[in-house]
């Protein structure tokens, strides 16, 4: 697992690759752990002031979770207990001492995309697009917590209309809507723009922008644990997420029924 995503600390700037290449940086759930033990070690470790996150290669960031890892789910328990998963590593991440960037080429979408937008800033290759396809592939949903973060980021009629249209958001629209801030020539550039950028903040007071996160994170912070379990059972369970799975390794449109 230690070759799926490389971890390298050079100058006080924490730098995260999601290194599956072949399958789009797709994610297993060792990758996930790895991610958050990594936030957790940079909370410890003082000489970290920034962290940027990108994907090997310039096709995608990340295409989500490895469909792989839903192979066995049968039971309301495994997509609770998945979507729980979710929250907490993205959670971690979210409130990571030091800032993150996200950097962005190619494909990020699903759970690559809910990474993105966990981090506090996103610059984006020319090639980015941005989504959360679901509705056309495995039917399932997001927790609560990612539903709130994404509306936070686009608003709630953008997050509806980029979900229920299962549409991908190219590079020029997502800075048009805040969805990153600054758009790169290419994989290069934005490599280099991501190192600038983490040299700055790295420069910055420290404790400024630990505030700044904190006080921003609670903000946003309003639900309850647990609220939303109830759409997370209705979506997992269901058949047409068993359908989705089928039509996404078979290769074929899937066909819903709406149960």
């Amino acid at each position: 697992m230690s070759d799926e995503l490389l971890y390298d600390v050079r100058d006080g700037i924490g730098r995260i690759t999601l290194n599956r290449p072949q399958a789009r940086n797709a994610l297993t759930f060792a990758m996930y752990e790895r991610l958050a033990a990594i936030c957790g070690e940079v909370e410890a470790d003082g000489a970290v002031k920034a962290l940027v996150l990108t994907g090997a290669g310039d096709k995608a960031f990340a295409a989500g979770t490895d469909i792989g890892q839903f192979r066995d789910f049968k039971t309301a328990e495994d997509g609770l207990a998945y979507e729980a998963r979710m929250d907490r590593v993205i959670d971690t991440l979210e409130r990571c001492r030091v800032p993150t960037i996200a950097a962005i080429s190619g494909a990020c979408t699903g759970g690559g995309a809910a990474i993105a937008a966990a981090c506090d800033l996103r610059i984006a290759a020319a090639n980015a697009r941005f989504g959360f396809p679901i509705a056309r592939t495995l039917g399932n949903c997001l927790s609560m917590a990612n539903y709130a973060r994404l509306a936070a980021l686009i608003g709630i009629a953008r997050t509806k209309e980029i979900i229920f249209t299962a549409r991908l958001v190219e590079a020029p629209e997502a800075q048009a809507i805040g969805l990153v801030g600054e758009v790169l020539p290419d994989h290069a550039a934005l490599m280099a723009r991501a190192d600038a950028l983490a040299r700055t903040l790295a420069g910055h007071a420290p404790l400024t922008l630990r505030a700044t996160k904190e006080a921003l994170r609670r903000i946003a912070a309003r639900m309850s644990p647990g609220e939303g379990d109830d759409l997370v059972v209705m979506c997992y369970t269901s058949a047409d997420f068993r359908e989705g799975m089928a039509a996404f390794l078979e290769k074929r449109p899937p066909r819903w029924t709406g149960r």
